[in-house]
């Protein structure tokens, strides 16, 4: 799979070689199309022209002959099939220019098309994770951070639990065999987090002996 828009990461999708130890369990993008019809609330939209359509027949019907009436309504199905394809153009694009990555450490989200940030969520600083399916086996996985970090909504979206804004919880969003992909997660998180973590502290100084 090529990715030459991103040659100047030494890992595709991260920003910079794993460390000893971790290894990349996954990667994949959102599907665009469901991306499109759910970020970008598709439904929504054609269901608003359709709106305008009816609304513009019924409104001109009993005023001009039928041929006519079609006519004047054709205007809104023009207007609201631009709007879908451009709104479909973006989401390909955002799916184009995201990549998620998860490893046995963290999971990795490379998103944004005109300005391209990387999230780095470790398996340590998730406190839990939520799976939405939907069908055909998409769905979106959104987690749930511990700690004092706060993301922007803006910043992430549409790699976000819709509606979430404070906290905001970013999302691996609309990816295909969402199911399988959130057991491994699920199982690499809790390796993760089971293993004992050691402190080295500087040696105390001896106490000194009351002298008798």
């Amino acid at each position: 799979m090529s990715h030459d828009d991103f040659k100047t990461e030494p890992v595709p999708g991260l920003p910079e070689r794993p460390p000893e130890g971790e290894r990349i369990l996954w990667q994949g993008r959102p599907d665009w199309w469901r991306l499109s019809w759910e970020a970008l609330s598709l439904p929504w939209v054609i269901g608003y022209f359709a709106f305008l359509t009816l609304w513009r027949f019924a409104a001109v019907y009993d005023l001009m002959p039928l041929p006519q009436a079609i006519g004047a309504s054709v205007p809104f199905v023009i207007l609201g099939g631009i709007v879908i394809a451009l709104l479909t153009i973006v989401g390909w694009v955002q799916a184009r220019a995201t990549l998620y990555t998860v490893t046995n450490r963290r999971v990795a989200m490379r998103i944004g098309a005109a300005l391209t940030v990387t999230l780095n969520l470790p398996y340590t600083q998730i406190a839990n994770a939520t799976l939405s399916r939907r069908r055909g086996g998409t769905g979106t996985i959104a987690f749930d951070t511990m700690g004092e970090t706060r993301l922007s909504y803006l910043v992430c979206w549409p790699h976000v639990r819709p509606w979430r804004f404070n906290p905001t919880q970013p999302a691996l969003r609309c990816i295909p065999d969402a199911e399988r992909v959130a057991r491994l997660i699920a199982e690499a998180a809790e390796a993760r987090v089971s293993v004992p973590r050691v402190e080295r502290r500087a040696p105390h100084a001896a106490a000194p002996l009351a002298a008798e």
